[in-house]
């Protein structure tokens, strides 16, 4: 690879092909903007009660009270239940009797029923949504978190299997498979029947939005030069990502059906077809596949690096150990934290289109801050700062008086800032810290591990039901504690990038003797 670089140095850092690759492979990463948030729109809750059937012979005074009251946990007023009503039968008893509801009846002492007649919902923010469609509320409601859970699956299932499909067929081949799998399969649950179909389709949609990512992300660090690819896999990759993001609450703005909003977001896949023939396939992976010889002259050179090296070692020796189990906690809590406010815009106060809007707008600041800080100061100290700073504005959202609400909504965006930004910089700072025989297992295993955060991201959410507070306690003591836990992995600003398993950076608690056991 050393002679590629030499080879290919006439072609300059930043020439028209340079540019050409850059932000052709940027366009591609924006359709994983929206395709992987659509969902905070597509299965958001709005405000529910039991539908009272009309042909019900009720006075007005009864219908108007046919609802029991309870307490809501986010303003502490009286609202109309969600998931009860006064038994129908009794109800109809007493308005045909003449009884007057809270003159002539004690309402605490009328039975009550669940909703036998299933949901009127209101209208005023979205004309449908899965919830809408599928009653997915009060005994069902557990199937929300599960939809995005199922999504999260599917990352995890295409991180698996992206890498090892992109080094058998191609970087390329790759990535136009995995953006039509996104698009087709989002253009078929356009006419999902049932929940669990829709949910069978999400699979396979996350499945796609990773690989494509992760097959972009690879094609663009092999083709481009490595000033310019620093660049790439940092803001350029992560900026156009966050463009795409900010694309999804324009469109469901005017799209409030959430089949019309899906179809609307299939289109712009079909846009990337004429791309096929701009972006060429790695040279690299085409020199790894062609020259079988030499390839087989290197590997037996390289004793120590390509000798039974594999996931497994990334646990073998006690200094990679406790730095691989160090950074696995990391990413954990930086996908819960991440992805837990994001899905949580729709439930802020105000307009849930403005706030995922503004969610997607503050990461714009957090990735031109990441490679600022990345490139002039401390890895540890960047990723600990940001860790730990993201932590503190998530536990300071629960202390803010329920008036507050701006200033608690300002809070968890500032939380989300940090938070991206240190999930930016924790991609580049692993790839530092692990040797080359082992680098892109390494960075596999760390997003395979923090699919688990993704995955149960939507309970914290789901924790609002029963607290309002609850959901940032938990995230900001756990991203507290990430951050605090970071100082102990080792410096790598200024450093070789090492190439074995003996040249690594030491875990503090480990001393070099102890590292060569």
């Amino acid at each position: 690879m050393t002679d590629y670089e030499v080879a290919t140095a006439f072609l300059g850092e930043w020439g028209h092909f340079q540019q050409q690759v850059f932000f052709l492979l940027c366009l591609t990463v924006i359709p994983n903007g929206f395709n992987g948030m659509f969902i905070v729109f597509v299965a958001d809750t709005p405000p529910h009660r039991c539908v009272i059937p009309a042909n019900v012979n009720l006075t007005a005074a009864w219908r108007n009270h046919s609802i029991p009251l309870e307490l809501d946990r986010n303003s502490g007023a009286l609202v109309p239940s969600k998931c009860s009503r006064y038994r129908l039968g009794d109800v109809l008893s007493l308005s045909g009797r003449g009884f007057l509801p809270g003159v002539d009846v004690n309402m605490s002492k009328v039975p009550t029923e669940s909703c036998l007649d299933g949901w009127e919902y209101d209208q005023s923010v979205y004309i449908s949504t899965i919830i809408t469609e599928w009653d997915l509320v009060c005994d069902d409601r557990w199937k929300n978190p599960l939809t995005s859970s199922i999504f999260f699956c599917g990352v995890l299932t295409g991180s698996f299997v992206s890498g090892q499909l992109s080094d058998r067929y191609g970087r390329k081949i790759v990535l136009f498979v995995t953006m039509a799998v996104q698009t087709v399969f989002t253009f078929i649950m356009v006419f999902a029947p049932s929940w669990p179909v829709f949910c069978a389709l999400f699979f396979i949609v996350g499945m796609g939005q990773i690989s494509n990512y992760v097959a972009a992300f690879v094609l663009g660090s092999e083709i481009l030069s490595p000033k310019v690819r620093t660049i790439y896999s940092t803001a350029g990759v992560s900026l156009f990502f966050a463009a795409g993001y900010m694309f999804l609450p324009l469109l469901a703005y005017f799209l409030r059906d959430w089949r019309m909003l899906l179809l609307g977001l299939t289109l712009p896949g079909f846009l990337y077809v004429p791309l096929w023939w701009f972006i060429p396939e790695s040279p690299r992976w085409l020199l790894s596949r062609g020259r079988v010889e030499e390839a087989e002259a290197i590997k037996e050179l390289q004793c120590e690096t390509s000798k039974a090296l594999n996931i497994c070692d990334l646990l073998r020796s006690p200094n990679i150990r406790w730095i691989s189990l160090t950074l696995w906690l990391v990413w954990n809590t930086l996908t819960i934290a991440y992805f837990s406010l994001s899905l949580n815009t729709a439930n802020l106060h105000g307009n849930a289109y403005f706030n995922c809007f503004v969610s997607a707008l503050v990461e714009i600041p957090a990735y031109t801050l990441s490679w600022v800080m990345f490139r002039w100061w401390s890895r540890r100290l960047s990723l600990s700062s940001t860790l730990f700073m993201g932590g503190v504005f998530l536990l300071l959202v629960q202390l803010m008086p329920s008036n507050l609400v701006y200033l608690s909504i300002t809070l968890e965006m500032m939380g989300k800032c940090a938070v991206t930004t240190a999930f930016t910089i924790v991609y580049a700072y692993t790839a530092e810290l692990y040797p080359t025989v082992l680098r892109n297992t390494a960075l596999g295993a760390c997003s395979m591990a923090s699919r688990i955060g993704s995955i149960i991201a939507p309970y914290f959410i789901y924790l609002r039901s029963y607290s309002v507070s609850l959901p940032y306690i938990l995230m900001g003591s756990i991203t507290v504690a990430s951050g605090l836990l970071s100082l102990l992995l080792p410096e790598s600003y200024g450093m070789p990038l090492p190439d074995t398993i003996s040249h690594m950076q030491h875990f503090p608690v480990m001393g070099p003797c102890k590292q060569r056991e």
